[in-house]
């Protein structure tokens, strides 16, 4: 009877944890089709390169779309030994499963096909059949995949448990430690007048006469844009000196401290600044807002939660770590 109980309880967490996973390749390249190497052997059982990178194969896509030369090769290297932790892990949580002689129903893994061929094949049985096919896959070795997903969801529920109620104080702590992830982006919508010195041939005063001159014009009426296009001399002049929408750190610290502190509309005086003469006018504002604790409250309680959970799931793989024997290639 108490066995009888045993895999009824872990059955029902199968149940609860169970999250639906969309069906795609890379879920099919779990195994590969040529076995070339080991990888890794956990407690006698095998890991293959082709298993790796299999798992690592999504993320390596988008990298070699992003990456070249050497920061590739690093990113990759990062990217495979992620993939390799992680079937060590799941291989660690399949043996503890085995080792406590804990079951899941085969009924329940056919719920969990009946969902995955509704879900992603609109029901058509034959279409998920010939996907699985087109993917050199055959219907047992996906069986007995998601089985194994469903192992380390229900060992991964029985094994970390959150306390869902999360202290005041915590709460408080974490949003004076991280206003940041609560403060919105500040922007400004900024337009410029850069007009250089030309220190170097002598005509420093001139330009510093014309600069005096277009600060003038501004003030009695002229359109920035317009007086942009005729005397600023950097890369915005044909769109009338236009930076659109800009962030902190965008221009040199001299020139956003002013800019990020004008009022909207407002022009500002001649800045002298490395050589060259600007004007600049903040044409909007956005953002910069902070959000308040009482507004916070929710989103730093459920990420609490979802910390203490990441340690608690650290934790107990380490422990099945210490007591295993692995052996990485």
């Amino acid at each position: 009877m108490r066995h009888l109980l045993r895999l009824f309880a872990v059955a029902l967490l199968a149940v609860v944890g169970l999250m639906p996973l969309p069906l795609c390749c890379a879920a099919f390249a779990t195994e590969a089709q040529v076995v070339d190497g080991i990888a890794a052997v956990v407690n006698g059982d095998v890991i293959t390169y082709s298993q790796v990178r299999g798992l690592s194969a999504p993320r390596e896509k988008l990298l070699r779309s992003q990456f070249t030369g050497q920061e590739l090769e690093k990113q990759l290297k990062e990217t495979r030994e992620a993939a390799l932790k992680d079937l060590v892990d799941r291989r660690l949580i399949i043996q503890a499963f085995k080792k406590e002689n804990y079951q899941i129903p085969d009924h329940f893994v056919e719920e969990r096909m009946h969902e995955i061929i509704r879900e992603n094949f609109g029901g058509d049985r034959n279409t998920f059949i010939k996907t699985l096919e087109a993917e050199n896959f055959t219907l047992g070795e996906f069986k007995q995949n998601e089985t194994e997903r469903m192992i380390v969801q229900a060992m991964r529920g029985k094994n970390v448990k959150t306390n869902p109620v999360v202290s005041p104080t915590k709460v408080e702590e974490y949003y004076k430690n991280h206003r940041d992830e609560f403060t919105t982006k500040e922007e400004i919508k900024l337009r410029m007048i850069m007009i250089p010195s030309k220190a170097d041939t002598g005509n420093a005063t001139a330009q510093k006469a014309m600069a005096e001159e277009v600060l003038g014009k501004l003030a009695s009426g002229a359109e920035f844009e317009r007086m942009a296009q005729i005397y600023s001399e950097d890369s915005t002049r044909d769109t009338g000196g236009d930076w659109g929408w800009i962030e902190r750190k965008t221009i040199a610290p001299p020139l956003e401290k002013i800019a990020f502190n004008m009022p909207v509309s407002r022009i500002s005086n001649i800045i002298s600044y490395a050589d060259n003469y600007y004007i600049l006018k903040v044409e909007d504002k956005r953002g910069g807002t902070t959000r308040s604790l009482v507004e916070a409250r929710p989103e730093i309680e459920k990420k609490l939660v979802q910390l203490e959970a990441q340690q608690l799931q650290e934790r107990w793989l380490a422990s099945l770590r210490s007591k295993a024997y692995i052996r990485t290639f």
